[in-house]
């Protein structure tokens, strides 16, 4: 038989038991990204522990399974009040939209997860998107557990992109759709990595490197991080193209190579 128990934190239900942070800064750190220094520390550290990382396999599952709950919620409520003439299904593809695994991984990604998270040693947490999918529901879940709905709102308007256009329309940026690409074929996550900046301050050149696996990593300028990764982006999702393009014809020619050998 199930027992369900409790302990109270500002003034909500939680299970309290966790392992200790791989860093204050870190922490300060997350918090000051997240918009919310946390009353109840523990809860952030366990937003952060694979079930891998301790003996007792405390960790983020519960969190994770509030927290889908809860940003659904949000989303579902933003939806509604920005789309007033959306029907239901409407309505259920934008949520579904904004909560899609890919979605969750772009912001971990913005957020710096990775390192944060506690694993298993040995355990590439960067080229698991459920993972990183999973700490950032687990992290909304600590923040309405720790301050209420309003922190945990606070942290959804901040870094989603809500999708009020036309459903059908709308484009996917360059550096979704490579992620999007990289994980159909069970790629690790693509890398970003700034190579030179240069000019002024206030006209700034700065130039990118895009990297996935199998592939040689492409450079783009632009005048801003946003702009040159976009780039970088669209650039190797070219190249994957043509590279694909390129097998592709290879495989046609050696199997027409077999036909002719076999007559």
């Amino acid at each position: 038989m199930a027992v369900c128990y409790s302990l109270r934190a500002s003034g909500r239900w939680h299970k309290l038991s966790v392992s200790k942070d791989k860093g204050g800064s870190s922490s300060a750190a997350l918090e000051t990204a997240l918009g919310h220094v946390f009353t109840d520390k523990s809860l952030l550290h366990l937003a952060l522990a694979h079930a891998s990382a301790n003996a007792a396999n405390e960790s983020y599952e519960r969190l994770e399974f509030l927290g889908d709950r809860v940003l659904g919620l949000i989303l579902a409520d933003e939806y509604y009040r920005r789309c007033p003439n959306d029907n239901e299904g409407q309505l259920s593809l934008r949520l579904h939209a904004s909560a899609r695994q890919s979605a969750l991984v772009e912001i971990a990604v913005t957020l710096n997860l990775a390192p944060l998270i506690n694993t298993q040693p040995g355990m590439d947490v960067e080229a698991n998107p459920s993972i990183l999918g999973d700490v950032v529901e687990s992290l909304i879940a600590a923040l309405y557990l720790d301050a209420g709905m309003g922190a945990a709102t606070a942290f959804v308007l901040k870094y989603w992109t809500f999708q009020t256009g036309p459903i059908g329309t709308r484009e996917k940026d360059a550096k979704s759709r490579l992620q999007e690409a990289v994980m159909e074929q069970g790629l690790p996550l693509p890398r970003y990595r700034l190579v030179n900046k240069s000019g002024p301050d206030h006209s700034p050149e700065m130039i990118y490197e895009a990297s996935v696996e199998g592939m040689a990593p492409v450079l783009a300028s632009g005048g801003n991080r946003k702009m040159a990764e976009q780039e970088a982006a669209r650039l190797m999702l070219v190249q994957m193209q043509s590279s694909a393009l390129t097998n592709e014809a290879g495989k046609g020619a050696a199997k027409q190579k077999r036909v002719m050998d076999e007559r």
